[in-house]
């Protein structure tokens, strides 16, 4: 290569960032060294949505108070975060994703998280809960298209063995987030003296979102400069084909195992957020004030993120395989949720805070086993489990209706009901999928190297399949070798 030629690849402002789906490179095969370094830039992702979650937990109680809103009417705010995942993951999140790659998606979440972060000043300086909806819904927009391309590309982004450990730590990551700010909120945003002079608490929102904002802008950057790999879709298809062998994936329509996972993770965030949202209700029935209520919350976070650390342990212990770890977490929520019901003082908000611990694992675990086996239409399959991720739109406003009815302690019947309605999926996978599941935890994809020849073989083959089932629309089609 000409001196010319390097210097100008080695120019931010002159790298190609983007890469056609129907492109093979070598990154289905990537070792577990080669995918550490964007594995780790992905992650930091985490942190920020993590953030955000844990910051609409906390003034989601607070506005009730402030603002003198209902529990119903709060719930609002909920429906606003989730309603863009409804909306963007299987439209223009996944259009992006498809068509310019995960670097460009990583890139336009950001953009719009900050713009949805700044419009949280006006929102504050107004103290109007309506633009603060409005401001939700551009946040959620933003991390739903982020979300978009990170949970798949963690899913798959290195070996296929260590799946669903790698999306278990980041979520760890964002569970630290999750932690940290309620902690940030009870103290900067409603600490004492904030509490009587509720504007100077909403006043102190508009600072850290304009700093998470700034923030934001610095990582558009850093995703622009730092190298970033990109697995497509024709990746997936010869990954699959390594690890299945020469199996038939099939059309989208027949792939019952997305499809039951999505109606899984849509009954399980659902529940999660219920939970996660009127926490603080619920601890002050029990006895406790809102600071202290707070805090709980922040600790009933901290459990959910260490046990997330925990999940990921072992799940690098053979016997430990996925589809057990699932059945048995989800299975725990729904035994602590209903026995937080059934008590009262601080027994019951001991039971809740065990349902958060347990909550850890299942949402990236029910994410990568309902990838397993999707082959090219991997990308399509991710985005309709992060728009699964509306149930977060669905079952706070059911439960904040029976909190303004009757209790916290009677409303957490509608997250034990999501917890009920999502174990279909660790059933369905646990007794009719289980050889797939299998075969993707035991594959060596990634591990082991395949010979050159070997290689060689295997890309011709997808190129030669990829050819075929694009001929009707003419693509040029590449092999591109890393």
């Amino acid at each position: 290569m000409h001196h010319h030629e390097r210097s100008k690849m080695g120019r931010p402002w002159s790298r190609k960032v983007t890469i056609r789906d129907d492109t093979i490179t070598s990154a289905a095969h990537l070792t577990l060294r080669q995918s550490l370094l964007p594995n780790l830039l992905v992650t930091t992702l985490f942190f920020l949505w993590g953030f955000a979650y844990g910051l609409l937990d906390v003034l989601n109680s607070h506005f009730q108070h402030h603002l003198s809103i209902t529990p119903t009417l709060s719930a609002l705010l909920s429906t606003s975060y989730f309603g863009a995942y409804f909306l963007l993951p299987p439209t223009l999140s996944s259009f992006i994703l498809r068509s310019y790659g995960f670097r460009v998606t990583f890139m336009t979440g950001l953009a719009i998280f900050s713009i949805g972060c700044l419009l949280f000043w006006p929102s504050g300086a107004y103290s109007s809960f309506g633009g603060f909806c409005g401001s939700m819904f551009v946040v959620g927009a933003g991390l739903a298209t982020l979300e978009t391309a990170a949970d798949p590309f963690l899913s798959i982004c290195g070996p296929p063995r260590y799946s669903e450990i790698r999306l278990n730590l980041a979520q760890a990551v964002q569970g630290v987030g999750s932690f940290v700010a309620p902690l940030l909120a009870s103290r900067v945003f409603f600490g004492k003296g904030l509490e009587e002079q509720g504007g100077e608490g909403l006043k102190n929102v508009q600072w850290v979102y304009l700093g998470v904002a700034g923030f934001d802008v610095l990582l558009v950057a850093l995703f622009w400069v730092v190298p970033m790999v990109e697995v497509t879709d024709a990746d997936m298809g010869l990954q699959e084909s390594q690890i299945d062998g020469p199996r038939e994936v099939g059309p989208f329509r027949r792939q019952y195992n997305l499809f039951i996972a999505v109606w899984s993770q849509f009954c399980y965030v659902g529940a999660q957020v219920a939970v996660a949202n009127y926490f603080i209700n619920f601890c002050e029935e029990a006895g406790r004030d809102r600071a202290t209520s707070s805090d709980l919350l922040a600790v009933g976070q901290g459990l959910y993120a260490f046990n997330r650390f925990v999940a990921g342990g072992l799940l690098t212990i053979p016997a430990f395989k996925p589809r057990y770890m699932l059945a048995a977490y989800l299975g725990l929520c729904f035994v602590f949720v209903t026995a937080a019901m059934n008590t009262a003082g601080a027994t019951s908000i001991a039971m809740l805070m065990l349902v958060l611990c347990f909550e850890s694992c299942c949402f990236a675990t029910i994410f990568t086993l309902g990838l397993r086996g999707l082959g090219r239409h991997t990308k399509m399959g991710g985005s309709l489990l992060v728009a699964a991720i509306s149930g977060g739109m669905v079952f706070p406003p059911m439960m904040g209706a029976v909190v303004s009815a009757r209790d916290a302690h009677t409303a957490m019947a509608i997250p034990m009901m999501g917890y009920i309605l999502a174990f279909v999926y660790p059933v369905y996978v646990n007794i009719w999928k289980k050889d797939v599941m299998d075969s993707h935890r035991e594959t060596t994809v990634g591990i082991e190297k395949p010979a050159v020849g070997e290689k060689v073989l295997q890309l011709e083959e997808q190129r030669s399949k990829t050819e075929k089932e694009h001929a009707e629309e003419g693509p040029d089609i590449r092999v591109v070798s890393k």
